[in-house]
């Protein structure tokens, strides 16, 4: 192959020039949009390598048509949240209410980031005092359940002292809404593993047991073998049912996901 000519050397000079200007006129430096941004384009390689309009906007990652260098040049930032606040008191007393706990955004996300996760969590809880610090009146109806995971807090009651171990009762489930099935929020999800004629243990403990009667709302303690008996769910009022009690015991013998606490 022989030596280029005069002509065919300056083209290639003017090529390469051509070549250096692009690269440093090309890609996304300096180009980096937030958002979806259509005004945000040049002309180089794409991710796909495909040469021709490219885009270094937050949406070029779905659309596949981003330029070559978006990842090093506009790396991706994820959202950066807070702690958890600590819960707030139930909404309202003397009756299953829900608790609220909330996290501020610190950082934004950015080029294609992870987006910010919930700011908000709500459970079920009830207190036992009203606002006037006066305890609540013990009423009769159907039986408010929620997690056996709330009764980590009940080892000492609202003056200090140890709280009671109560006592159980096993029933059989024997119908309970479609809600409960789908339920998936992070304090919700307990509910999923109620089925139809599975035996479920709930304990009675104080606060939630009457200090007159040695018992809680809708324990069925003193009710028939073949009486139908009311639940209802805390944190999600559409999750209702109904039961048979089995027998009193003194401790609760049920998996984890199978027991409960009365409320």
């Amino acid at each position: 192959m022989g030596l280029l000519s005069v002509e065919q050397n300056s083209w290639l000079f003017v090529a390469i020039l051509f070549g250096i200007y692009h690269f440093a006129e090309g890609g996304c430096l300096g180009r980096c949009c937030q958002g979806a941004d259509r005004t945000c384009f040049t002309t180089d390689w794409r991710m796909d390598r495909v040469y021709g309009t490219c885009y270094c906007d937050d949406g070029c990652v779905r659309t596949n048509d981003c330029c070559f260098d978006y990842p090093t040049e506009c790396p991706a930032r994820p959202c950066v949240v807070s702690e958890w606040s600590h819960w707030s008191g139930c909404e309202k007393p003397c009756q299953p209410s829900f608790r609220v706990r909330r996290r501020s955004i610190q950082t934004e996300p950015q080029n294609s980031g992870q987006v910010c996760p919930k700011l908000e969590e709500q459970a079920g809880c009830m207190e036992y005092q009203d606002h006037q610090r006066q305890f609540c009146a013990q009423t009769r109806g159907a039986a408010f359940i929620t997690t056996m995971e709330y009764s980590k807090g009940r080892t000492h009651g609202l003056y200090g002292a140890p709280v009671d171990a109560g006592f159980c009762m096993e029933f059989k489930l024997e119908s309970l809404t479609p809600q409960c099935m789908v339920e998936n929020r992070p304090y919700t999800r307990w509910m999923q593993y109620m089925r139809e004629g599975y035996t479920i243990c709930v304990a009675c403990q104080p606060p939630a047991m009457s200090n007159h009667s040695w018992s809680c709302q809708g324990d069925g303690n003193l009710a028939e073998r073949n009486d139908l008996l009311h639940w209802q769910a805390v944190g999600s009022p559409r999750c209702r049912g109904t039961w048979r009690k089995v027998q009193k015991l003194e401790h609760c013998s049920c998996p984890q996901v199978h027991s409960f606490i009365f409320i």
